[in-house]
């Protein structure tokens, strides 16, 4: 019998408030820079960060649409990138007081990697890999147990 490997992926409702959220704001933004009397560089400004705001809601929506697995190597992405090998990670941190994507963790990994980010998903940088966001809160805390219990050598 093969067993599924842990899966973290966006939550919808989650999913769908982010995007409105961001649309949101970057109408707004644009919409302030149509008809507020301000100087013309306040208008520019205003509109290229509408503009961003709006390109970073359909960034979100692209990399919401994937998923993380724990597998016996590691943690990969749904294209199948490694993102945290096994023998590299050094701990686990969830508590409240921890810088960590909401609803879910940060792993220490022993080495340092290159910056990069999936909005709402996961977030790499130097030797921390912050998964959560938009995801689903039972599925990080299942996926950080599992990860606590490896690490103790269960």
């Amino acid at each position: 019998m093969t067993r599924t490997p842990p899966k973290i992926q966006a939550s919808n409702t989650r999913r769908i408030i982010a995007m409105i959220v961001l649309v949101s704001l970057g109408g707004l933004m644009i919409y302030s820079a149509a008809t507020a009397d301000i100087a013309i560089w306040e208008r520019l400004l205003l509109t290229a960060l509408g503009l961003a705001t709006l390109y970073m809601s359909d960034w979100m929506r692209r990399a919401t649409l994937g998923w993380l697995e724990l597998r016996d190597e590691g943690i990969f992405d749904q294209d199948g990138r490694l993102l945290a090998p096994i023998e590299d990670i050094t701990g686990l941190d969830r508590g409240h007081l921890a810088f960590k994507p909401s609803n879910g963790f940060v792993i220490r990994l022993s080495s340092n990697g290159t910056r990069a980010w999936a909005p709402g998903l996961w977030w790499r940088s130097g030797d921390r890999l912050g998964v959560g966001g938009v995801t689903s809160a039972a599925q990080c805390k299942a996926m950080a147990e599992i990860l606590t219990l490896r690490l103790q050598g269960h």
